[in-house]
């Protein structure tokens, strides 16, 4: 059974795009698949009720089923059955959930061996077919899982503590494009340089920061700094109305923090909890598109 997680940035996003660091956090939801020999190659997508056939100059799912069976040479046709369990394009790292999941459940129909660091490398090149010049975060985390500081260029570093995180993760029901964001802060940035780069400079230190709450267990201080980040987001004019009152009724709830993650215009929310009761509380007040990741650091 192959299995691929879903991600979340905890902090820094957008920031990370222009060379600071973020810490991202792989949770156990995302993507399990299962793969036999068959009549022809296809990936069968559930709930979506969608079937994929490889196709290298077709749909992105076409051409990145067609890249991941390329990496096999000698096989028979092959049909994978995934199950997703995650919104698509909703900042959650969905397509790299797939693309783990598929080479898991590939290697395991064929007899084959690989770690999972083998397994994040494998998955990159199903990303580019989704976002052309991925940072390597989402298949990575998809892979491995835990809690990771990244910055672009450079590899991840695992983030340890004695404490789980309790996180409750809602989903607005909007998927932007991420790539539209990031071009609305990019514009931003060349318009008014001196606002944004100290937009991008207190998230850095909201990170350095969060990475010391995280690595001595103090989630008071993390609530506080996911809080912050969120109010800096929401200047860069990435939040919408319905992720603010996400936020908020997660505060409500006694979150111990709330922040917009991902791409923004829409996507998911994330807060903090002390512990799984109130995790539980929190996801009650957020309705059904909310559901609790716990993340052992």
């Amino acid at each position: 059974m192959g299995f691929g997680r879903g991600k979340v940035i905890l902090l820094g996003e957008h920031a990370v795009v222009h060379g600071y660091p973020a810490i991202a956090v792989g949770i156990e939801r995302g993507v399990v698949a299962e793969a036999s020999p068959a009549d022809e190659d296809l990936l069968k997508l559930s709930p979506w009720n969608v079937d994929v056939r490889p196709d290298p100059t077709g749909e992105p799912l076409e051409r990145a089923f067609a890249v991941a069976l390329s990496a096999y040479s000698e096989r028979p046709p092959i049909e994978v059955r995934a199950q997703v369990d995650l919104p698509a394009g909703a900042g959650l790292g969905c397509s790299a959930a797939i693309g783990v999941a598929v080479f898991h459940a590939v290697d395991e129909a064929l007899g084959l061996e690989r770690s999972r660091e083998e397994l994040a490398a494998a998955a990159y090149g199903w990303e580019e077919i989704f976002h052309g010049n991925p940072s390597g975060v989402d298949n990575t985390m998809s892979a491995l899982g835990g809690v990771a500081l990244f910055r672009k260029g450079e590899p991840l570093q695992s983030l340890r503590s004695n404490k789980p995180l309790h996180l409750v993760i809602g989903y607005s029901g909007q998927s932007p494009s991420t790539q539209e964001m990031v071009s609305s802060v990019a514009r931003q940035l060349e318009s008014d340089p001196v606002r944004v780069n100290k937009a991008f400079e207190a998230i850095d230190v909201l990170v350095r920061n969060a990475k010391l709450a995280i690595e001595a267990g103090d989630h008071v201080a993390l609530g506080q700094l996911l809080d912050l980040n969120h109010a800096i987001l929401s200047s860069l004019m990435l939040c919408t109305t319905k992720l603010d009152a996400m936020c908020q009724a997660a505060r409500n709830a006694g979150a111990l923090g709330a922040k917009m993650t991902g791409g923004g215009g829409g996507g998911c929310m994330i807060a903090l909890a002390t512990k799984h009761d109130e995790a539980l509380r929190i996801c009650e007040a957020l309705g059904e598109s909310a559901f609790v990741a716990e993340v052992s650091a």
